[in-house]
């Protein structure tokens, strides 16, 4: 892990976002494996190398029905769904390992997770050079896990979606639907859904945060380019981008009951789910390939089922029609994702804080 700072945040009085450790220009590979997207000055060397952190490349699953591990109902799983196979994983394993490479049916996909600015995404793992797999490389920007693909070693900035260095520099990574929540909620959503087991191929401390009080402090490890103090530094947020505008809801904002939002903002029709109750949040486009915008109600304590179009089609969390005249397709999920508030506006300066 990034242990090599734990210790020692009085050090960052000393640290300055002008420093440039020189390993970086050594790091990395590629036609332009020394040209950056973002100011080479602001990538931080953490200390535990290409791969220290390992990523799990042959993960394991059992139903969540049969977890044989201790998991607390509060904490945080992420949850990805490929047509009508869903799956589950623990912060509690990927705050260790930072990447799942993974398969769904057809579908390659890497869950990305950066612990130190609480955010999770999940990529395609086909690129526009073919297939590959993603790995921890040691590097930080903003505070936030720089990955690097192993068929062509380009770098890619996880909350930016892309590509900042090599052959695919300037390339967007694929998203792939993806929410958060707590593990009581997944539970009760989705049962019989496949979970991620504690047969990594490594021995962990699995639940054991590895970073300290870190998540509910106000103490940064790493120095961000931009801050904004509206917000308390690690509030988990739900931030949307379209273009280059984004906002943010607060979680915690949302009513106890699940609450619907149809609005269109910067020319795209969204529909922004959620519930503090539930801890959950997610962003669709209203937008079919057909033309036609949907309007969407909210539909309480019949989950998976969180809400319900002008049509009678029923959605889950997801954005994925269970029943309905709609049944089995699903919405476009906006450019979104969960974050720590101080991480979102490092990337995002100026950010919206929408209420619900």
């Amino acid at each position: 892990m990034y242990t090599k700072y734990l210790s020692g945040l009085l050090l960052l009085a000393v640290f300055s976002f002008s420093c440039t450790d020189t390993s970086v220009n050594t790091i990395g590979g590629g036609s332009r494996s020394n040209v950056w997207l973002i100011p080479e000055s602001q990538v931080i060397d953490a200390g535990p190398g290409k791969d220290g952190i390992p990523s799990i490349d042959n993960p394991k699953f059992s139903s969540t029905s049969n977890v044989a591990y201790n998991i607390q109902d509060d904490d945080i799983v992420v949850g990805v769904r490929v047509g009508d196979n869903i799956r589950g994983y623990p912060h509690g394993v990927l705050d260790w390992h930072e990447i799942v490479n993974d398969h769904i049916g057809n579908s390659t996909l890497s869950i990305i997770y950066c612990p130190l600015t609480g955010s999770a995404t999940t990529w395609s793992r086909h690129l526009s050079s073919g297939s590959t797999t993603f790995g921890v490389s040691g590097l930080l920007f903003n505070s936030n896990l720089i990955t690097y693909d192993r068929s062509t070693d380009s770098y890619w900035s996880q909350m930016m979606l892309k590509s900042v260095r090599g052959q695919h520099m300037d390339e967007d990574a694929e998203l792939i639907t993806t929410i958060e929540t707590r593990w009581d909620t997944w539970k009760e959503m989705y049962p019989e859904s496949k979970f991620l087991t504690l047969d990594t191929g490594f021995d962990r401390p699995y639940g054991n945060y590895p970073y300290g009080n870190y998540k509910t402090n106000e103490q940064l490890l790493y120095p961000v380019a931009h801050e904004d103090d509206r917000l308390h530094r690690k509030e988990r947020i739900h931030g949307t981008i379209v273009g280059d505008k984004s906002r943010v809801f607060q979680i915690d904002a949302f009513p106890d009951t699940i609450h619907t939002i149809n609005d269109t903002y910067h020319g795209t029709q969204l529909v922004t789910v959620g519930s503090s109750e539930l801890d959950v949040v997610a962003a669709y486009e209203r937008t079919l390939e057909d033309g036609t915008v949907l309007e969407f109600n909210p539909v309480q304590n019949q989950l998976p089922v969180v809400m319900e179009d002008n049509e009678g089609t029923r959605w889950d969390s997801f954005g994925f029609a269970i029943e309905g005249p709609r049944a089995g397709t699903q919405l476009n999920q906006a450019d979104s994702f969960v974050a720590y508030w101080f991480a979102w506006v490092a990337f995002y300066p100026g950010a919206e804080i929408h209420s619900p």
